[in-house]
């Protein structure tokens, strides 16, 4: 039975593990000293002395732990980056933990609900990301969290909407919520309310004329966010759920700056533009206006504005 257990957990096991698989204390100690076990944390220890996987290291945490389950970035083994990276564990909130190096602790109230079992175990990818939009440092990170977890083909408004009731505490609720609704939906108002809060009315541009009806060769078509007077449209683009969504936004950007200096007539807006850079949105936003006669100026819209500058 130890033998199949080390072989499903990667070659880490628990003390207890050892002892019931008939392994005594002697013998712990007697394979530590002849490099035939190592400890990896307290009671936890690998069947060799070798460097670890992050499979193995991710079991130690669990193990470690108990009852754990990876999150955060630790959802799944990550690619392109440092293997070596901390592991991320959730328990329940009642429960305290010893901090280990290489370990990061997540305490979340009602857990079970939110689990996966897995080998390892760990949070249900949509409970993950809420967990991650609710330590999230900013609004836009909660946005790539959103973003992410909507890229994979299984994760459905439903299933999030279901998640979101497992948090009743969730930090940007009405933020997350909104996204839920836009991606059943399949409309931008959550963007569009922050083109309206972040960068035009904070920053003094002039009102623009929200959805906009104008009749083209497929039908009835509605703009975004239209400058009548200055033959400026803005269109938002709220797709979530593809790959390289912060690609995508560097991008969009490097667009928005182009359309600044020609003086185009349609600016196409993403997320990182409205949430992660609204000052420098509106000041590329108030070009493009002037160019087209706006006599207006800018407003700051507090004092650490970038708008003035950009």
């Amino acid at each position: 039975m130890l033998a199949s257990q080390l072989r499903m957990q990667d070659g880490i096991a628990t003390y207890a593990q050892l002892v019931a698989g008939g392994v005594t204390r002697t013998d712990i100690e007697r394979r530590l000293r002849r490099n035939e076990l190592r400890r990896v944390h307290p009671r936890v220890y690998a069947d060799h002395t070798g460097p670890l996987t992050w499979t193995q290291r991710a079991w130690a945490a669990v193990l470690y732990a108990e009852p754990a389950f990876l999150c955060w970035t630790s959802l799944e083994q990550p690619r392109g980056r440092d293997l070596n990276d901390p592991i991320h564990v959730a328990i329940d909130k009642s429960r305290r933990v010893r901090p280990q190096e290489g370990l990061v602790i997540h305490r979340l109230a009602a857990l079970a609900p939110r689990t996966y079992g897995g080998t390892p175990p760990r949070l249900n990818v949509e409970d993950n990301a809420l967990l991650i939009a609710h330590e999230a440092r900013n609004e836009i990170d909660a946005i790539a969290a959103m973003a992410q977890v909507a890229s994979r083909t299984y994760v459905t408004a439903h299933s999030l909407r279901a998640a979101l009731g497992r948090y009743p505490s969730l930090r940007r609720r009405r933020l997350v919520a909104g996204i839920i609704d836009d991606l059943e939906a399949g409309t931008h108002s959550v963007l569009e309310h922050g083109y309206l809060t972040k960068v035009e009315r904070p920053h003094g541009l002039p009102a623009g004329k929200r959805q906009a009806p104008r009749t083209g060769p497929g039908g009835n078509q509605f703009r975004d966010v239209e400058y009548l007077e200055y033959a400026l449209v803005v269109e938002l683009d709220g797709a979530l759920g593809h790959e390289g969504w912060r690609d995508q936004a560097r991008d969009a950007d490097r667009d928005l700056d182009d359309l600044a200096s020609a003086g185009s007539v349609t600016a196409r807006l993403r997320w990182h533009q409205v949430f992660d850079t609204p000052c420098r949105t509106a000041a590329r936003v108030g070009r493009i206006l002037a160019r087209h006669g706006w006599t207006g100026s800018l407003s700051t819209c507090g004092d650490r504005c970038t708008a003035m500058s950009s």
